[in-house]
């Protein structure tokens, strides 16, 4: 393979890398959902810890963390015991 078809082989991974990502799910806001911090139970955060532990959903190693959180339908995260900004600590999640 010549430098060049090398050099433009490189160059089209890393633009199709960009591309996913922007277009992933993951890194999009949800349209009427709100991250809710201090619900999720290990393993089912949706995202990033806000502590910078871990970068990645399904990652969380504590139950109802108040650094992770999980996409709920807008307007009822505090009325399931979560909170609307990270903090520390564990949430208290409303009963069932």
């Amino acid at each position: 393979m010549t430098k060049t078809a090398l050099n433009h082989l490189t160059l089209a991974a890393a633009v199709a890398g960009a591309l996913s990502m922007v277009a992933s799910p993951a890194f999009a806001a949800k349209e009427n959902q709100d991250k809710c911090y201090g619900i999720a139970k290990a393993g089912e955060n949706d995202c990033a810890s806000a502590a910078g532990t871990h970068d990645c959903s399904g990652h969380s190693k504590t139950s109802y963390d108040g650094q992770e959180w999980k996409y709920v339908a807008k307007g009822t995260c505090e009325k399931m015991g979560g909170q609307m900004k990270a903090f520390k600590g564990q949430g208290k999640p409303a009963s069932s």
